[in-house]
């Protein structure tokens, strides 16, 4: 499951969860057999976002690259 939460230093904050099932209402897409599901409100607010796995010497893990964010905190993990 991919989401936004309340919260963070700039407003809202990305969640990521494993599950194996999905709400009636969610948003379902299927990446080459990956299925991420998306809750409504998230799926507005997350539309043209772009997900990514990095591993750098700095840093390791998922980075959202968000074309429609206002502003985003240093560490990359909340935005308005």
């Amino acid at each position: 499951r991919v989401g936004v939460v309340g919260g963070g230093c700039s407003g809202y904050s990305y969640a990521l969860d494993f599950s194996e099932k999905c709400d009636e209402e969610d948003v379902s897409l299927d990446f080459d057999g990956l299925l991420v599901h998306i809750d409504p409100h998230s799926a507005q607010i997350l539309n043209g976002v772009e997900i990514d796995y990095i591993e750098t010497l700095q840093r390791k893990g998922f980075v959202f690259n968000n074309p429609n964010a206002k502003t985003t905190c240093g560490c990359g993990s909340s935005f308005s």
